[in-house]
């Protein structure tokens, strides 16, 4: 818990607070008014972090309550920041550029061909949210998306992990010049983040859900059975109780009449399947409320990084047209990044190309229509079927 207990401390002095550090995980706090009556603290007080607490403290950990109300206290500071990276030695660039770009560009329908690789820097935009998901449990949790502006290129899990990696081991906190900031290329202004952050958004989460969801359908499955078993037993009892008191109606001798105790009994168990059967789905009613599954997101934290880069320009031909690309290959973690994607998420390696426009796209995004069965570029005509004219389920960024 010691990171933790450094964040209190440092948030904790930022607002006028004395800290003391008690051993073992533990603060001593001399918290201002303000701090006294948003936290229910004494003029005095000693925080503990972790199992190995200081007798008498008050407990701290990553419960809800707890980042609520550091949240509110935190406001909004710390949520946007600009930092450069920059290296403490000369950097490299890899020994074979096309055996690099080879790993993370596909075409099967299209060659390419490497024109030049020069050093520069790019600006790498962070993005953190955060999601709570409440079913009949409940669910936080945290994803990171990320994207290149200079190249328009999104960042997969495992660079956008390095890229913090080297931030954490950097001795400091480095603000771009102009200069830096000059040749990093323009920023992206809001409509074109969210266009580009929602569907990858989306992607992200429900991946993170995935062991959530498979756990609470388990449970919901389990719930089920066991609702449908206790009311089929039930129904199966009443049914058979029904069935005997009409096969004794059945055997009677035409023209004699059925007993008023018989009759109330065959009116009464008619009654009773049909109250077992609306407790049934009166129990599946609330078992769809319970596990009915709200997700809520919301922006955390977002991070502009300069970064030095190395820029694979590449052409790349299709028949008889061709266009430019551009490809940053990332100094500081060593790593190639997809290449841009006209349409789709970016993540993966295979593009195919267009013929119209030459277009980047996911596989997807160059299938065949479903009404008409006729393959079209999703990024010439993201809106619907150029031939009859359909609705696409799926739209571009």
């Amino acid at each position: 818990m010691s990171a933790l207990r450094e964040f209190v401390a440092d948030l904790l002095e930022s607002e006028g607070a004395m800290i003391d550090p008690v051993e073992p995980d533990g603060l001593d706090v001399m918290a201002p008014e303000q701090l006294r009556t948003a936290f229910g603290w004494p003029e005095l007080a000693r925080l503990g972090f972790g199992a190995t607490s200081p007798a008498g403290s008050i407990p701290m950990g990553l419960e809800d309550d707890w980042l609520e109300r550091l949240g509110a206290l935190l406001r909004d500071r710390g949520r946007l920041a600009e930092r450069q990276l920059q290296l403490p030695d000369v950097a490299v660039p890899p020994n074979d550029p096309e055996r690099v770009v080879g790993h993370a560009l596909s075409l099967p329908n299209a060659v390419w061909r490497l024109k030049c690789v020069e050093p520069g820097s790019t600006r790498c935009l962070l993005l953190a949210f955060r999601y709570t998901a409440v079913s009949d449990e409940k669910r936080d949790g945290l994803v990171w998306l990320g994207f290149n502006c200079g190249t328009g290129a999104a960042l997969d899990e495992e660079i956008i992990a390095a890229l913090r990696r080297s931030l954490d081991r950097a001795e400091s906190w480095l603000t771009p010049d102009a200069e830096a900031s000059l040749g990093a290329g323009p920023r992206w202004d809001a409509v074109t983040i969210t266009a580009r952050a929602r569907p990858l958004l989306d992607r992200f989460v429900r991946a993170d859900l995935d062991p959530f969801l498979a756990a609470m359908r388990r449970r919901l499955d389990r719930d089920r059975r066991r609702v449908h078993a206790y009311h089929d037993d039930l129904r199966r009892a009443a049914l058979s109780k029904l069935a005997s008191l009409e096969a004794a109606m059945a055997s009677q001798k035409k023209g004699e009449s059925l007993s008023a105790k018989t009759q109330a009994a065959i009116t009464r168990e008619r009654m009773r399947i049909a109250a077992i059967e609306r407790e049934y789905a009166a129990k599946l009613d609330d078992l769809r409320n319970n596990y009915a599954l709200t997700v809520k997101i919301e922006w955390v934290q977002a991070l502009v990084l300069v970064a030095p880069v190395h820029r694979h320009t590449l052409l790349i031909k299709r028949r008889k047209g061709e266009r430019s690309i551009i490809m940053d290959w990332h100094t500081s973690i060593r790593r190639m990044e997809s290449a841009p994607c006209d349409w789709g998420d970016g993540l993966a390696a295979e593009r195919l190309v267009c013929d119209a426009q030459l277009h980047l796209t996911e596989p997807s995004g160059q299938a065949p229509c479903p009404g008409c069965g006729k393959p079209f570029c999703h990024a010439c005509h993201p809106a619907s079927c150029p031939r009859c004219h359909k609705p696409l389920a799926r739209c571009a960024f």
